[in-house]
């Protein structure tokens, strides 16, 4: 399964936030196929990272969308190294 990293820029909220947010994906996931993986939050810079495995970045965004209305500026495909 691919896998993807996307980025949220100007979120707006608290670590806390995301948090609920994130819940809110693993909530919603499965009917997309998608697999949320782990997020990272960056509150200095007001971003947001998240990993997911799933058919395509536009599954990713679906699931963004119907849990929260948050959804990325940037998805990419990237690979894990050793």
């Amino acid at each position: 399964m691919p896998l993807y990293m996307d980025v949220h820029r100007n979120v707006g909220g608290s670590a806390e936030d995301v948090a609920e947010a994130h819940k809110k994906d693993l909530e919603t996931q499965e009917k997309h196929g998608v697999k949320y993986l782990n997020y990272w939050v960056d509150e200095d810079q007001d971003a947001v990272f998240c990993l997911f495995e799933g058919p395509s970045k536009e599954a990713g965004e679906r699931v963004h969308r119907e849990a929260h209305g948050l959804t990325a500026e940037e998805i990419f495909e990237v690979q894990q190294g050793e």
